[in-house]
């Protein structure tokens, strides 16, 4: 077991310090690497090992390991990945005079397509939020359903991660806010325009709270979060709006198990390309630093070419 006094425990600690410093890595991406490396760790010191004596073998040994306790290739790869980032650091820091991660080969992996809702999947669920919205509820229930709606098109109209999304300030939903400023990975913030769908979401949705003021000692406007929760967080939470989502894909006849936030995300990015977006903006609007992160979506660009050939040139066959 690994503890915060071992050796192995304190090379982490400071690997870790160093990709929130000097990287800007969130608290998701430092807990990922916490667990990959922890058991790698736990793996070598069954063989009287540790970080700064493996070699080269040990690693191979550990990846057949993973490889027979039934893990996919994407996580062994990704398990893979943080050992070679590790013991790049050590060798920068000099705690270790050589890299036995630099020689290894990860498993092969193909890069999935993601999972993307049609413009008609998005519709239904679109349409049944904005039922849920004018039925006769008491104000609290009423209140809710707002705010799923002003979440599913907020989400649809900018394409955000649900982390941004549930933690968008109070000051997002400004009347006269055309555009948004959103701070995503690292640290980072990029400016998200807003279509008059979210924004009417958003006016509604603060009328509604504004509405339940005199009820409450605590007025959830007090809260510098556009969706407040009493939380330890003081907004809402990505897994609650995520069973909130699957409740709403079933009420609209989806399958749920085909919904999660993260599928808008992707449908939002699939919509703007399908109907001639460049690749470069899109990736500007979801925040990727990289192309090749946006390049997943290449499909929907080479089917849209494919089809402006068969369609618009002259000799493509009729």
């Amino acid at each position: 077991m690994v503890t915060k006094n071992t050796p192995d425990a304190k090379l982490v600690s400071l690997f870790l310090d160093m990709l929130a410093a000097e990287q800007g890595a969130g608290d998701n991406t430092l807990d990922a690497y916490r667990r990959d490396l922890e058991d790698f760790s736990e793996f070598a010191g069954r063989a009287n090992s540790g970080f700064i004596a493996a070699n080269t073998q040990l690693l191979r040994n550990y990846l057949e390991d993973l490889d027979s306790r039934g893990f996919k290739s994407t996580t062994v790869a990704r398990r893979l990945s943080a050992l070679r980032h590790l013991f790049r650091f050590l060798l920068n820091e000099r705690m270790r005079t050589d890299d036995p991660a630099a020689i290894l080969s990860g498993p092969k992996r193909g890069r999935g397509l993601p999972k993307v809702l049609s413009i008609a999947d998005v519709d239904r669920m679109l349409t049944r939020s904005r039922e849920l919205t004018e039925t006769d509820a008491s104000p609290a229930q009423r209140l809710r359903a707002l705010r799923l709606h002003c979440l599913l098109e907020v989400l649809y109209a900018t394409g955000l991660r649900v982390s941004e999304l549930v933690a968008l300030p109070l000051s997002a939903a400004r009347r006269d806010a055309r555009m948004i400023v959103v701070r995503g990975k690292g640290n980072k913030e990029r400016l998200v325009p807003l279509n008059q769908a979210s924004r009417q979401a958003m006016a509604d949705y603060l009328a509604a709270m504004e509405a339940l003021k005199p009820d409450k000692k605590k007025n959830a406007l007090a809260s510098k979060w556009l969706f407040p929760s009493f939380g330890e967080s003081g907004h809402l939470t990505r897994q609650h709006f995520a069973r909130d989502l699957k409740e709403l894909a079933s009420a609209s006849g989806l399958a749920p198990r085909l919904v999660s936030p993260h599928v808008l995300r992707h449908a939002f990015a699939s919509h703007l390309l399908h109907n001639g977006a460049d690749l470069r903006i899109v990736q500007t609007l979801l925040g990727h630093t990289d192309i090749s992160t946006t390049q997943i979506y290449t499909h929907v660009v080479e089917e849209r070419l494919k089809s402006l050939v068969r369609d618009l040139h002259p000799l493509a066959e009729k």
